[in-house]
């Protein structure tokens, strides 16, 4: 009995537990070197983010993605997550550089 009690104590409070977002942060160099231009942290998933100085990054690092992370090119097709994403990369953790001649701008993921 109580087994069947710690267990279910448990379970309710897994799913009482807020959705733990993901982490990023944006470099001023390709591969996630350079200076840091900006972090965002705690993201959640489907939401999407941009500085709000309108800046851009060469390259972003990113931890915690559950699915896959979208990362959108500076310019005015991709603006804002939007026209589909620059460079689409698998869960984890890892880092997106933008191609030459360019930066990214807004990310989302899933």
């Amino acid at each position: 009995m109580q087994f069947n009690i710690a267990l279910i104590a448990s379970a309710v409070l897994m799913a009482a537990s807020p959705v733990l977002g993901a982490d990023f942060t944006w470099f001023s160099g390709a591969n996630c070197a350079g200076g840091v231009v900006a972090s965002s942290p705690g993201v959640t998933p489907g939401e999407c983010v941009f500085l709000t100085n309108g800046g851009s990054a060469k390259s972003i690092s990113y931890s915690g993605v559950p699915n896959q992370a979208n990362f959108f090119e500076s310019g005015g097709l991709h603006d804002r997550c939007t026209n589909g994403p620059t460079i689409v990369t698998g869960g984890g953790s890892g880092c997106a550089t933008a191609p030459d001649g360019f930066n990214l701008e807004s990310f989302n993921f899933s």
